[in-house]
């Protein structure tokens, strides 16, 4: 590993914004009792829009043909995939649609060997197969039976799973601001023409709806898809999905804990492997090294 690698710490980070992103699974499914998840969709990323406008003024300026196009690519893969899952998330568990939702890391490494044309190292396609195992027996014991939520989910995981791999290749070549800003736009816009054309729009104000308004556009939104954005690009899209894989995890402990959400021995069994899984995925460079030659004479 070279000196001054960024890998490790933008591992890190987004190993930290899983985190974040493992709690908003419990705080939509309450929000969605006040709400209509595209006007939830649109009012989360409008608030995120001006955040972001005010803390990184340079997103506003300067932008060419490239940024936009390049930003309403993700922007629309991120709206799309928030929107499948959050109209899922009405009719399955919380912990369920965190549980589809992680199958991004059977995806990506198929999109990115698709666009990308490379090929994850030994270490990251075994740490998927014991994510996607985990997966299973998670999802398995969350819920009875296959629903139309799951289906969208599954949907949702499909599209995050292009969504990581385009990060990569956009944020090499384009901006990062200006990236990040124009996801937060077409998803604001696309949430709003939405909401008025598609649904019927549901919005019962209080203090609790306001507060996790504000705590997704904050922190799940502006804060976890600009390091996002940033720091995906030193790492490859692969690895990036085991590290989200860690979020059904956080989501599932969460869920139990809140609101009572049981997961049984086998909910257990493959909360373990997701973290074995993940594991393998970040110690492969050290596992499965090549051993060096014997140096010849000085």
């Amino acid at each position: 590993m070279a000196l001054h690698d960024p890998r490790p710490k933008a591992e890190l980070i987004l190993l930290s914004i899983t985190f974040i992103w493992g709690s908003t699974f419990i705080v939509t499914k309450d929000l969605l009792s006040s709400v209509s998840p595209f006007a939830y969709i649109g009012l989360r990323f409008a608030l995120a829009t001006l955040l972001f406008g005010l803390v990184r003024p340079s997103s506003v300026r300067g932008w060419d043909r490239a940024s936009i196009r390049d930003g309403v690519v993700l922007g629309s893969l991120l709206f799309a995939g928030f929107g499948l899952q959050t109209v899922g998330l009405q009719t399955t568990t919380a912990s369920k649609s965190a549980f589809i939702t992680g199958m991004m890391v059977v995806f990506t490494p198929l999109w990115q060997v698709t666009i990308e044309r490379r090929w994850p190292k030994l270490g990251t396609w075994i740490g998927v197969a014991l994510v996607s195992v985990g997966l299973y027996y998670l999802t398995s014991p969350a819920g009875s039976g296959f629903v139309l939520g799951d289906l969208l989910t599954l949907g949702c995981a499909l599209l995050f799973g292009l969504y990581i791999v385009l990060v990569d290749v956009f944020s090499k070549r384009t901006d990062v601001a200006h990236l990040t800003m124009a996801q937060f736009v077409v998803a604001a816009f696309g949430g709003g023409i939405a909401a008025l054309t598609s649904e019927q729009v549901v919005l019962r104000w209080s203090g609790a709806m306001a507060l996790e308004i504000v705590y997704l556009a904050i922190f799940a939104t502006v804060i976890a898809l600009w390091l996002q954005t940033t720091y995906q690009r030193f790492t490859t899209p692969a690895r990036s999905a085991v590290i989200f894989s860690l979020e059904p995890v956080i989501a599932a402990v969460l869920a139990y804990l809140v609101v009572g959400e049981r997961l049984g021995a086998l909910g257990v069994l493959g909360g373990g492997l997701i973290l074995v899984g993940l594991l393998v995925s970040e110690l492969s460079d050290v596992v499965f090294r090549p051993k060096a030659s014997a140096p010849g004479p000085s």
